[in-house]
């Protein structure tokens, strides 16, 4: 027999495999009335969104110059599938001492891949009905703003965080990278 047959057989047979796996897989969609719903209660193919909460803001050294401040995260996911926590970026203010515009400092955490393929990514696995806390460090610069200092140096400061998430299913054929926005103060 001719292997040019095998050969486009097989060529068929897997084109048919991935188009089954990209018409089947499950699409990102938030439910309107309630986004962190109980995931039991989902029809299926219905993936909600993970939940960004923060964790603590604790301030680990103080001196006349600088500062260093921890901030941590917990992530929780929902779903029964897994998902992959690209990067968690975000920016940390203080409202009674500077403007809503000005943010203190901030960071990243995790990386985003660049390319087609990267085989070194720093992400995080989200198993199903689990979470992770995320942690980061900020040093800042005493910059002449006693009022804050002191406050700083006492405890008695009123933060907020803002950022991104990015994630997606824990698998490359289904889905998309998804983006879910965060504001909180304590």
């Amino acid at each position: 027999m001719n292997p040019k047959i095998f050969v486009g057989a097989a060529v068929v047979a897997m084109a048919a495999i991935i188009a089954s796996i990209l018409a089947i897989g499950p699409t990102m969609m938030i439910a309107d009335d309630n986004p962190f719903a109980n995931p039991s209660s989902n029809t299926a193919g219905q993936i909600i969104p993970i939940q960004v909460s923060l964790h603590d803001i604790n301030l680990e050294r103080i001196s006349d110059r600088s500062a260093t401040i921890e901030v941590s995260f917990v992530l929780y996911n929902p779903n029964q599938r897994s998902m992959i926590v690209q990067t968690l970026d975000y920016r940390l203010f203080e409202h009674q001492y500077y403007d809503e515009e000005g943010a203190l400092g901030g960071g990243q955490i995790g990386s985003r891949p660049e390319g087609m393929v990267e085989f070194s990514s720093n992400y995080y696995t989200l198993l199903a009905d689990t979470s992770i806390t995320l942690r980061d460090t900020i040093k800042l610069s005493n910059t002449g703003s006693s009022e804050f200092w002191s406050a700083l140096e006492s405890g008695d400061v009123s933060w907020r965080v803002a950022g991104d998430v990015f994630y997606n299913l824990s698998s490359m054929t289904s889905g998309q990278e998804n983006r879910l926005s965060f504001d909180i103060v304590p």
